[in-house]
């Protein structure tokens, strides 16, 4: 069976990135795919992992090759999803999570519509300016250009599947960690085993229908 593709986004502070890591650690069978970008990278992180970081020619030849599912220049920098990486990931029966910016969503969203798109919105704008503050990865200018960005990409909620309010983080887990498991329970991605059920019914049922009343 083919996995489920996952799409999480939020504006820059929404917390998607610590949603994820706590759901990766506690649900079986997902995996994440590792997005490719142009940014520097953050103390902590490490090539591979986050992502994959690569400068801007790279990223060009990239895109040229036709590597990228989908991707887009956001916040000064650019970012793609590895098509190769998530057909492999899928294929291979996994659920696969999408760690992607607001515009890059949509561009998802326009390739492959049946995907789970889940919003994670911040409680309110003061939090999500704390967090961004907190966390001191961007220069003050990079932080102004997200948290200007912000204002547009919250409106952009009504375009997603599910909405999760990233207030308290046990509950916005075990919100995130219900929608994957409602998801992997619908109606079509149980067909092989609805089948079976189905084929020993009718097989039930000539038995009955041989038989003597």
């Amino acid at each position: 069976m083919i996995g489920n593709l996952l799409i999480i986004s939020s504006p820059s502070g929404g917390g998607k990135g610590t949603l994820i890591r706590e759901v990766l650690q506690t649900t079986p069978d997902i995996t994440f795919s590792v997005s490719y970008t142009t940014r520097e990278m953050r103390k902590g992180e490490m090539d591979g992992r986050e992502y994959f970081f690569v400068d801007v020619p790279k990223f060009k030849e990239l895109i040229a090759a036709g590597e990228f599912l989908e991707y887009a220049e956001v916040h000064r920098n650019f970012y793609g999803t590895s098509l190769s990486q998530v057909k492999k990931l899928t294929e291979s029966g996994k659920d696969v999570l999408l760690e992607v910016d607001v515009q890059g969503a949509k561009n998802l969203l326009a390739k492959v519509p049946d995907a789970v798109s889940i919003f994670i919105l911040p409680p309110s704008f003061a939090t999500l300016e704390t967090r961004l503050r907190l966390r001191a990865t961007e220069s003050s200018g990079d932080l102004q250009v997200r948290l200007r960005n912000s204002f547009n990409e919250v409106l952009d909620y009504e375009k997603f599947r599910f909405v999760i309010v990233n207030d308290d983080l046990e509950t916005a887990v075990e919100e995130l960690r219900n929608i994957i498991k409602a998801e992997r329970h619908r109606t079509n991605r149980q067909d092989a085993v609805i089948q079976g059920i189905l084929d020993g019914f009718d097989a039930a049922m000539h038995r009955f229908e041989k038989e003597p009343n």
